[in-house]
């Protein structure tokens, strides 16, 4: 049986809206505040309230409050944790089609063969 973590359903789930994965590509460059994020995008104010509770509970953000601001910072160990299942699938997937490669070939090799 296959095991889903939560936590990589809800990372996964926050990444399937285009929106909120610019937002993850604009905290790549630098913590950003969310006055910042906001003006970057034709939706209103609130739309990107939304977008960024999402990340922030799906842990693919941090948020600092300071005064008034509210400073977001990508949460890298989310991220790795989701990478690291994206490289888990990626190997089983390749080592899968090599030995299909291997079994088509020596089958191919076995029909051509007097």
């Amino acid at each position: 049986m296959v095991k889903y973590s939560p936590d990589l359903d809800a990372v996964f789930a926050a990444l399937a809206d285009p929106v909120r994965r610019n937002i993850v590509e604009q905290l790549t460059r630098s913590e950003r505040t969310a006055g910042e994020i906001a003006r970057s995008f034709a939706i209103s104010q609130p739309a990107v309230s939304k977008h960024l509770k999402v990340l922030e509970r799906s842990g693919l953000l941090e948020r600092t409050i300071r005064g008034r601001e509210h400073h977001l910072r990508l949460a890298p160990h989310t991220l790795q944790s989701a990478t690291a299942w994206i490289d888990a699938q990626r190997r089983f997937w390749t080592a899968s089609f090599d030995r299909l490669d291997g079994v088509l070939a020596e089958s191919n090799r076995k029909e051509t063969d007097p």
